[in-house]
């Protein structure tokens, strides 16, 4: 994760930057998130199928390996100068259909191979890698792109084989008959019948879609440091690194003193606290206020992602996690992919600053209306407690 995280952070840099050259549009960077995300309701009931049945530590391999290759044709495009808008659509398209097929596998993965009394930890031990990867891809991504753009593509490629050479000596627990019948069992349609009967985990995904999907600022990034803070490359990631340094800061917390009570409040404040930093953000002009707003963005963000993770692995039976997982990635992916081009449109029709901090507003009024939607959310106190819900038809 460290290393397939690093490759993607640094690329996450220069094609927003190349993107918002072509035209210094921030349409044209919301159109990059829908790319992403437009295979992922497609490829992802499909894609969990997949990972329930076939062993997950080789999809993932494969994975990065495809990934690798995507890089290989971004480092074309800027050879040949970077010009035109479609090779950059194209591969995001590339780039989100391989996250559909590879996600359920990779989410399932730690929930397979750790014990349940030591799975929150874990989980947040899991997101130090990611954040780690996060805070340092970006800036030295930034400071790559800024001396050769070339170079941050060339390190991306060694980096994501790497990522799937490590896997080679993660082993999972041996697949017996009896898995691989209830790995069948529900069909592909499985996962969503399964959320739809939990209320806790269909609120807790549906919060962090809609949360996200407004507050979500990330896409503007390369907008707000050209055109508002007048930074350049290098201050691009810095502001990229800044909401990984939070979002580190709090899984070092989670992993040191795992959630022990009021997970569902907890879930909900951390929310709310979300929209306010990205009001704080989108109002600030000055850069050292901009990156602590962010900041805080990630290390609450984190809170929350911690809570819903553990819920979903905690909540679901083995056999089903790949088909849950996929659904919960659709949510994921709108949240992400479809919330950039949601802020690249409202960005485009009122600008970005009204866009940012009116979603910022709508984010800590769904924290507080999901209190009375899912009140069974609000009361979730121990997470370790939680055990899998029962699936029909499987004793």
């Amino acid at each position: 994760m460290l290393c397939s995280g690093f490759a993607m952070q640094m690329a996450s840099v220069a094609i927003g930057w190349q993107v918002y050259e072509i035209h210094h549009s921030a349409f044209d960077l919301g159109l990059i998130g829908l790319a992403e995300f437009l295979p992922v309701p497609l490829l992802a009931l499909p894609a969990g199928h997949i990972a329930d049945r076939l062993p997950r530590v080789k999809l993932v391999m494969v994975w990065g390996i495809a990934d690798a290759i995507v890089m290989a044709l971004l480092l074309v495009v800027t050879i040949n100068g970077a010009d035109e808008l479609w090779p950059f659509v194209a591969l995001a398209v590339a780039t989100g259909s391989l996250g559909a097929l590879g996600n359920p596998a990779g989410r399932s993965l730690v929930p397979e191979i750790v014990p349940v009394e030591m799975l929150t930890g874990a989980l947040a031990l899991r997101s130090i890698a990611g954040q780690a990867a996060t805070i340092a891809g970006p800036a030295i991504g930034g400071l790559l792109f800024a001396i050769k753009p070339e170079s941050v593509y060339v390190l991306g490629i060694v980096l994501m084989l790497v990522s799937s050479a490590l896997l080679v000596r993660v082993e999972a627990p041996p697949r017996t008959s009896a898995s691989a019948a209830l790995a069948n069992h529900g069909g592909v349609l499985a996962g969503i019948r399964f959320i739809r009967r939990t209320p806790i985990l269909l609120g807790a995904i549906t919060l962090d879609l809609f949360a996200v999907l407004f507050g979500g600022a990330v896409a503007l990034l390369p907008l707000f440091a050209k055109s508002i803070l007048h930074v350049g490359p290098f201050g691009l990631g810095m502001l990229r690194s800044a909401v990984a340094v939070g979002a580190l800061i709090g899984a070092i917390r989670l992993a040191r003193r795992p959630m022990k009570s009021h997970a569902g409040r907890t879930l909900l404040v951390t929310v709310g606290a979300f929209g306010a930093s990205m009001i704080v953000f989108g109002l600030s002009r000055s850069f050292l206020l901009s990156l602590l707003a962010l900041a805080v963005s990630g290390f609450v963000d984190m809170f929350s992602m911690n809570i819903r993770s553990t819920m979903v692995a905690l909540a679901t039976p083995n056999h089903m996690r790949g088909r849950v997982n996929a659904v919960e990635g659709v949510f994921i992916g709108a949240s992400n992919e479809l919330g950039a081009f949601e802020s690249g449109v409202a960005a485009a029709l009122i600008g970005a600053v009204p866009a940012v901090v009116v979603g910022g507003a709508l984010t800590v009024a769904l924290a507080v209306c999901w209190r009375f939607v899912f009140p069974s959310l609000a009361e979730v106190d121990q997470l370790e407690d939680m055990r899998p819900a029962p699936v029909p038809g499987v004793p």
